[in-house]
């Protein structure tokens, strides 16, 4: 997991007038709008007592702890100590507050503490200013890494074994060379693949009167988490994007926007919906088995062909990162601290303001014995 990026955390449509707990990086964090309809991410640790925010309300333009009714304002800073009206809250009395920005339907945060003029800039996702397309969006969730639901993604060689009957053909499986234009936070590839003779099912199946054409594919992908798939089909142009989130290690939410140009009706929602999830549900049992279940440092520890060159550049774009510092060592701040302290990644005011240049470790929380059972 990568921090100093900006990450989509959550859909736009799904933070209303309350508070959304978001888990994401195995952080919590909490994302609410003001009066002028802004989102705003911070994290949902009240730096008081460890209340969760995201349980808490809106009042005015802050956010209130259910715990003790502490406010905090979008900045992170504490507004309001209702135990002590007369007390001006110290400088230290804030929680972090994130850079957010919502564009593209999602509402993203800068995770890190990267200044302004430092921080990668946001992606700059083709299609959603098209009004050609009609839009679809979903979760799916698996018990993987993001990193290995993200390379899936983008694997054009898996698509005749995994997807075979869909958009696959294993009868022709080879996988033409290809060119991969690396940008500077991401790369993208085009290839022509060979699609299964006509057995088409549904809606689909009225405008396939004879085997199929060849059909273009545009894969890629932007750091941190976002992929690409663009398929030329002869009745349109068919997008998925798909973000994914890591909840933990071994959990991913992939939240996805499909588009289309093609049966662009409500009526055909229903049909898309089940065409994304039909893919989504037959690269589960295969990513679920890959070992490691994290994925490698060293490039060479998986063998690679040339097939998997779009990958190849995600992997060094991602040890790129490593090397600069940029990961979350999450299996380290384990083994280091355990369960006993809360941690949170550090935002942008950690350098703004001095008395917060602290350590990753926001707070510590004492251990409770069990109680011992009676004979």
């Amino acid at each position: 997991m990568l921090m100093n990026f900006w990450w989509p955390l959550e859909f736009s449509h799904v933070v209303k007038d309350k508070p959304v707990r978001v888990t994401a990086l195995e952080q919590e964090f909490v994302i609410y709008r003001t009066s002028d309809g802004k989102a705003h991410v911070l994290s949902d640790l009240c730096v008081h007592r460890g209340g969760a925010l995201s349980d808490g309300w809106i009042s005015g333009d802050c956010i209130v702890c259910p715990y003790h009714g502490w406010e905090y304002k979008a900045d992170g800073a504490c507004a309001k100590i209702p135990a002590h009206p007369d007390l001006v809250p110290p400088k230290k009395a804030r929680v972090d507050a994130y850079p957010t920005v919502e564009r593209y339907g999602y509402i993203w945060a800068f995770l890190g503490d990267l200044p302004e003029a430092e921080r990668p800039p946001l992606p700059e996702l083709p299609h959603f200013d098209d009004p050609r397309f009609k839009v679809i969006r979903g979760k799916f969730e698996w018990p993987v890494y993001y990193e290995r639901a993200l390379e899936n993604s983008l694997d054009i060689a898996h698509a005749p074994f995994v997807h075979g009957g869909a958009f696959g053909n294993r009868e022709e499986p080879e996988v033409p060379d290809y060119e991969v234009i690396l940008h500077p936070y991401g790369a993208e590839a085009t290839v022509t693949l060979k699609p299964p003779k006509r057995n088409m099912k549904g809606l689909w199946n009225f405008l396939y009167k004879e085997d199929r054409p060849d059909v273009k594919t545009r894969t890629g992908f932007w750091m941190p988490c976002i992929t690409l798939l663009e398929v030329n089909l002869p009745l349109g142009l068919m997008v998925l994007f798909n973000c994914h989130i890591p909840v933990d290690e071994y959990t991913t939410i992939t939240k996805w926007t499909q588009m289309r140009t093609f049966f662009k009706g409500n009526w055909a929602d229903g049909d898309a919906l089940k065409r994304v999830l039909k893919i989504f549900n037959q690269d589960y049992p295969v990513v679920l088995a890959q070992r490691p279940e994290l994925l490698p440092y060293d490039i060479g520890a998986e063998l690679s062909v040339k097939s998997d060159v779009i990958q190849i550049a995600y992997r060094r774009m991602r040890q790129k990162y490593i090397d600069k510092g940029w990961q979350i060592d999450v299996r380290r701040i384990k083994q280091e601290y355990g369960r006993q302290r809360a941690v949170v990644i550090p935002s942008p005011s950690r350098r703004e303001v001095p008395e917060l240049a602290r350590a990753w470790v926001m707070k510590e929380v004492p251990t409770v014995q069990p109680r011992k059972s009676s004979d």
